[in-house]
């Protein structure tokens, strides 16, 4: 009896169908009434009927979608899909993490194999920047009109492919190629990520589970710190003696965690909200059914019982109608057509990014994700830079400076660096199987000589006379000698390959132990983010974990030690991270379900130039000047605070 009156009330209120139904269009109640008589309680209604304080009865079609899904979202629950999805979307966000982090790793072991100078390390690490800021425009406009899942498919598919083949490349031309179109790929995967996961997310769980997901990104960092120190310092000699490098391995190994995602995604759903977006209501409802069963799954009496939500009026789109006016009877027209549909609209949509609606919003997220990008990507290179540069000095302090030396009639087979000799006078000497690291010879003089089978990085001879030497298997190349006379000295089976010398006087253990104790000094980070998120609201997180990530950038002044600049990047990576954290969510928040990945993607791009911007001045400064990278690293993180605090909180709000 109490059910029977219950969906009477129900039907009379439009919360039910005659059918018994759920529907979540919002009842309109009459706001003036008549003098009748209620058939089942014998009230006499002669007031108007108000409308409940929870009822807006003026809503917008947009708005009366968001709160109609995010009803049906909390009927399907919160479970094991998610939860599946969320390990899905997560490895891919790692391959995101390992993405910044493999170039990096593998130059000490690469850059003798690809012979790379500095200025083409330069590039190589720009390259990756470069390749990600294409992938995020792109695929976040793709996204937003082809869907979340196959876009993100592509873009992960293109990560891996091209990884992949870069582990094999021998040239590095080929390898930038490679590694480009690698950036290309896994650029896109943050945007879109965040936006399909978002989706799947009811208002109250969607801050929490969006922190927690952040946390592949600092798994892949450990993954890919972890594996660079297991592999490259460890396995390089065993390895390159059987014609594989460890880089090689390394680049390989790191490709796991996108090719995990691209298998896992296979079996996921498109975004319901989504498909609700491009008017494919009965896919959406059928896809919010599946999660509904998977998350009840213990509990088969419970049926989902929402069979439609009211969408708005479609929008009129002229794009969707070019190819049917243009003249397709070629193939190339129809290519043309195809290519014109859909960039048409994505330069649309990301126009429509700085007109009135979202112009603020845009230029409030554009500076607080350039200010962020500019403080933490240029300080987690400067860090192990300033710990290698650090060594250097001190190997140079060590030098052993050695002045008018006589050595004649003798044999050299053991290895001997670090060394300077000046005025000194070689006789008779025979330098055999060895290795020279980082020795000078300035004004010395080398007669009736020979080197054999020597192998020598930062030799170099100044102001020096040679005569009758014989040169036999050596790397000493032309560079080597510096205003120095050679005669009737001769070069035989000069090495062949890279001619560049390779600075081996730093640990390249230090590059791996910094990038792996800091990534995983996040944790906490991400830990108090998530739980908090939704207490504290993304707004007051975003702003006092940059304004406190400003004020920790000045504990650089103290930085004299490696010990001390780790404890420093800990120390900055764990605050920062909850900065990124928030600013993720609240992106992903402040638009439109069909602007959403666009916007994600566009800000995320122009973000990589305060990176790269970033990379370039602090490189400059290292050992030269710690004020300028504290002051304005502090100044501009200090500067998007300030911004961010501008920007509206998303705390329990639905998703439009």
């Amino acid at each position: 009896m109490e059910n029977d009156e219950f969906s009477r009330k129900s039907e009379k209120l439009g919360l039910v169908d005659r059918e018994g139904n759920r529907s979540y269009t919002q009842p309109q109640p009459e706001l003036d009434g008549e003098l009748k008589k209620d058939p089942e309680k014998d009230i006499d209604t002669t007031k108007p009927i108000k409308a409940p304080k929870d009822v807006v009865p003026d809503l917008s079609p947009t708005t009366q979608l968001a709160q109609d899904y995010e009803n049906a979202l909390q009927e399907a629950g919160f479970g094991r899909y998610q939860w599946t999805l969320f390990a899905a979307l997560g490895m891919g966000l790692a391959a995101d993490g390992v993405e910044i982090f493999v170039v990096g790793f593998v130059l000490p072991s690469a850059e003798r194999d690809l012979c790379l100078s500095d200025q083409r390390k330069g590039w190589l690490g720009g390259i990756i920047f470069l390749g990600m800021m294409f992938g995020a425009i792109i695929w976040g406009s793709v996204s937003d009109k082809l869907g979340r899942k196959i876009t993100l498919l592509i873009a992960l598919g293109t990560n891996a492919l091209f990884a992949l083949i870069s582990a094999f490349s021998t040239g590095y031309a080929f390898f930038m190629f490679c590694r480009f179109f690698s950036g290309i790929g896994i650029g896109g995967s943050i945007p879109i990520i965040f936006a399909y996961y978002s989706e799947f997310l009811p208002t109250n769980k969607r801050g929490e589970h969006l922190s927690w997901l952040c946390l592949f990104w600092m798994a892949g960092g450990v993954y890919a710190s972890g594996f660079a120190w297991a592999i490259i310092p460890h396995a390089g000699w065993a390895l390159s003696m059987s014609g594989i490098h460890s880089w090689r391995i390394y680049v390989f190994v790191c490709s796991i965690p996108c090719l995990l995602s691209f298998i896992s995604l296979f079996f996921m759903h498109e975004s319901p909200r989504f498909l609700l977006e491009v008017n494919q209501h009965d896919e959406a409802i059928k896809i919010l059914k599946k999660v509904h069963d998977v998350n009840h799954r213990f509990q088969e009496e419970l049926v989902y019982q929402v069979t439609k939500i009211d969408l708005p009026p479609p929008k009129n789109d002229e794009s969707t109608f070019v190819e049917i006016t243009e003249d397709t009877t070629t193939s190339a027209g129809r290519w043309f057509v195809r290519v014109k549909t859909f960039i048409v609209p994505a330069l649309k949509n990301n126009i429509a990014l700085f007109k009135k609606d979202f112009r603020r919003t845009t230029l409030l997220l554009l500076a607080v994700w350039i200010s962020l990008a500019f403080g933490y990507f240029g300080l987690i290179v400067w860090f192990p830079e300033m710990i290698k540069h650090i060594q250097i000095q001190r190997y140079l302090g060590e030098t052993d400076q050695l002045y008018d030396q006589s050595v004649s009639n003798v044999n050299v087979t053991k290895d001997f660096q670090n060394r300077a000799y000046y005025n000194s006078n070689f006789t008779n000497v025979c330098f055999d199987s060895l290795n020279i690291k980082h020795v000078t010879f300035s004004n010395c003089f080398f007669t009736n000589c020979s080197f054999n089978k020597v192998s020598s990085s930062e030799l170099f001879f100044k102001d020096s006379r040679i005569s009758n030497t014989v040169f036999n298997y050596t790397d000493f190349f032309d560079y080597k000698f510096i205003s120095t006379v050679l005669d009737n000295s001769f070069f035989y089976n000069l090495r062949k390959g890279c001619r560049l010398d390779f600075a081996e006087n730093y640990s390249a253990y230090w590059m791996y132990f910094v990038a792996f104790v800091g990534t995983l000094a996040v944790l906490p980070g991400n830990i108090f983010s998530a739980l908090m998120m939704d207490r504290i609201g993304r707004l007051y997180m975003l702003v006092g974990s940059m304004a406190i990530s400003a004020v920790s950038v000045f504990f650089i002044w103290v930085g004299n030690s490696e010990s001390n600049i780790v404890g420093m990047s800990c120390l900055f990576n764990g605050v920062t991270i909850m900065a990124w954290n928030s600013l993720d969510v609240i992106t992903t928040e402040l638009y439109p379900t069909g602007k959403r990945s666009t916007a994600f993607g566009l800000l995320n791009a122009v973000s990589r130039i305060g990176a790269v911007i970033a990379n370039v001045l602090f490189g400059q400064m290292i050992g030269i000047n710690k004020a300028v990278p504290i002051l304005l690293t502090a100044a501009i993180l200090g500067s998007g605070a300030v911004a961010a605090w501008r920007l509206p909180d998303t705390k329990n709000v639905a998703l439009t």
